[in-house]
């Protein structure tokens, strides 16, 4: 490793330039000498980090050593019962949410819990989905990282624990034998570095993302389970350069906060069927594990970056297989349909905004495109949780309300297999001719197996009746055939 050899380096040449002490006759340990230099003379209280910099060739700059050294002993000495150090990615995500994040205050707390409180009531006549009871709250970005990071958790794992694996194999086929017999109980600690790379980066994804979002359910899905939520300080970053006013684009978010929250409360198998497609997405992907022997026999220890801007980049990730493919287009189509719905509800309810319009117009461009912590979680997981197809799904819900109502409309969501598909999305006109066809077959189905269930096909062909004649067709026996011969 870099540090180690430029340290050894630095033994020998103090061993041969500095035989003894000027001074006395006195033999001095050359080891010793280094080390004084290091800490200045004056023993540990003398520390001095920019020499020891200056020794391993490394950057004297205080704050990109302490974060450095700080990163390389937390991946080296934090153990993790998982192959994932989830309390590093924990760590780095406050940490990378923490940087400008104001406390909120109790006047910002009262504005969003008006704005979420006004919202239901404006959201009544426009949804058939009734109010729920979840008191509205406003979070910090801290906040948000702490009552979303188990679902991000559960979302990654898959992905998570592979590169971890692959990580920390590769690592340790790279080490000669000799070193391998030498770091005898330290196995375990180089079996941590592949998970604390990964939790370190997803953590800094997810506390990037604090930094964008706009409440709880901001990217389409349910991040924080029965939870209604907006970010004051993301809210007045994201109303800058709209030439809106704040409160009314406070109220036009708090709506889609709290539609989305009707939705997934009031639509109880849809938080699950969202996040059990991703989770079978992200067990499908394979890690490319001649990229991660490449990384691992180039790995240089004082250049702890170049390992975070590989996962950053998304180097792991092959080419989607088919499977995944199909994977993804569901999961694409199910977010566009909630995405969709929410964005037509809340337009509707939100009628009385002069800026109704624009603001919608912004998020829907904002959602179609993502920022750029959104596209760095997608590189690091291999998926990005974007609607591509908002609008298309957004006229169909506006098709439906039309044909049907809104109750009608809004019960397409009692069971998953009555959702639109892709194809619905194509021609929104025509779903409810497709699907009134779909039914009429279904129920033709359904009525041909009762009879079949019930006797009414015993009878041979050719026969009349519902019941089958004798068994041996004996002679004289009166059959409804006769007549049919007639």
């Amino acid at each position: 490793m870099n540090i180690i050899a430029t340290l050894s380096c630095n033994d020998r040449d103090a061993m041969s330039s500095t035989p003894a002490n000027n001074d006395d006759d006195t033999p001095k340990d050359p080891l010793s000498e280094m080390l004084a230099n290091l800490l200045g003379g004056k023993g540990m209280e003398g520390f001095d980090p920019a020499e020891l910099a200056k020794a391993a060739g490394l950057p004297n700059d205080p704050n990109v050593l302490a974060q450095m050294f700080s990163q390389v002993q937390a991946m080296m000495n934090n153990s993790s019962d998982t192959p994932v150090n989830w309390e590093l990615a924990h760590d780095a995500a406050r940490k990378s949410a923490a940087g400008g994040d104001p406390s909120v205050t109790p006047a910002q707390s009262r504005e969003v819990d008006e704005a979420l409180r006004l919202a239901e009531m404006w959201l009544d006549p426009f949804t058939d989905l009734a109010a729920t009871s979840i008191i509205g709250k406003a979070w910090s970005r801290a906040e948000w990282v702490e009552e979303t990071l188990g679902t991000w958790q559960r979302l990654t794992e898959p992905v998570a624990n592979s590169i971890a694996f692959a990580i920390s194999s590769a690592m340790n086929e790279q080490l000669p034998e000799e070193m391998k017999s030498m770091m005898g109980g330290a196995a375990s600690m180089m079996q941590n570095v592949g998970g604390a790379l990964f939790g370190l980066q997803l953590g800094q994804a997810v506390g990037a993302l604090a930094k964008e979002v706009l409440g709880s359910t901001d990217i389409g899905i349910p991040l924080a389970d029965l939870q209604m939520a907006l970010l004051p300080a993301n809210v007045k970053a994201f109303g800058e350069g709209l030439e809106v006013p704040e409160q009314e684009i406070r109220l036009f978010l708090a709506l889609r906060e709290a539609a989305h929250a009707r939705l997934f409360v009031q639509v109880p198998w849809l938080r699950g069927h969202l996040l059990g497609t991703i989770e079978s997405y992200a067990r499908g992907i394979h890690i490319d594990m001649s990229r991660i022997e490449d990384l691992a026999h180039n790995l240089d220890p004082s250049n702890p970056e170049a390992m975070q801007a590989a996962l950053s980049e998304g180097v792991f990730m092959p080419a989607r297989t088919p499977e995944q493919e199909a994977a993804l287009a569901k999961l694409e189509t199910a977010l566009a349909l909630v995405e969709g719905w929410v964005d037509e509800v809340t337009f509707g309810a939100a009628a009385n905004l002069p800026a109704a319009a624009a603001i919608r117009e912004t998020i829907r461009r904002r959602r179609a495109t993502g920022g750029p912590a959104e596209h760095a979680f997608g590189s690091l997981v291999g998926l990005e949780l974007r609607p591509r197809r908002l609008r298309e799904a957004a006229a169909l819900w506006a098709s439906l309300k039309e044909q049907r109502g809104i109750a009608g409309r809004d019960a397409i969501w009692a069971h998953p297999d009555l959702l639109p598909t892709s194809a619905d999305l194509d021609d929104a006109a025509g779903f409810s001719a497709r699907r009134t066809a779909a039914d009429a077959s279904a129920s033709e189905v359904d009525a041909a197996l009762a009879k079949l269930l019930d006797g009414g096909f015993d009878a041979a062909p050719g026969d009349g009746t519902d019941d089958a004649g004798p068994s041996d067709g004996a002679p004289g026996t009166d059959t409804g055939g006769t007549e049919t011969d007639k």
